[in-house]
């Protein structure tokens, strides 16, 4: 059996960082997702799906997330059976993350105050040049074509 999914789409409220009292990291956060399709009246509908995340991951995603950031969440569907406070049967999907990614870049996030932590890099993390892509030194010439009558990759 499988119960695997797939989810990207925007938090609608900060992270709520919880612990539970084992003292083990719990957040939850809310989804807004896009359909693919557009409903009769041409409009988009939009899909609000809650998440929860334990441990390391919830302890990433209260750090980095923020409301409005885009992320891709790996996780399984679970249902939930419960009694609200009038003491009446209610049953709740929500998804349990087992990864949650960054769905969009610091760049389309610099209003949100994102800071991305830079595994293995130099301190300060990568920028890249400002102004974009430039051709290498020496222009499209500097690449040597290879020679196709050559048995031999040269990797």
């Amino acid at each position: 059996m499988l119960n695997k999914i797939f989810i990207m789409g925007r938090l609608t409220r900060d992270p709520e960082l919880r612990r539970t009292q084992s003292g083990t990291a719990v957040t939850s956060f809310s989804l807004a997702v896009d359909r693919d399709y557009k409903s009769q009246s041409g409009e988009k509908e939009t899909d609000f799906i809650d998440v929860v995340a334990w441990r390391s991951t919830a302890e990433f995603v209260s750090k980095y997330f923020t409301k409005g950031r885009m992320a891709v969440v790996e996780g399984r569907l679970q249902i939930r059976d419960w009694k609200d406070k009038d003491g009446n049967n209610r049953r709740s999907a929500e998804v349990v993350a087992d990864n949650v990614y960054f769905g969009d870049s610091k760049r389309d996030s610099a209003a949100g105050g994102y800071d991305a932590p830079s595994y293995g890099a130099p301190s300060g993390g990568y920028s890249a040049p400002s102004g974009g892509y430039s051709a290498p030194v020496g222009g499209p010439s500097a690449f040597a074509e290879i020679d196709e009558e050559d048995g031999d990759l040269p990797f």
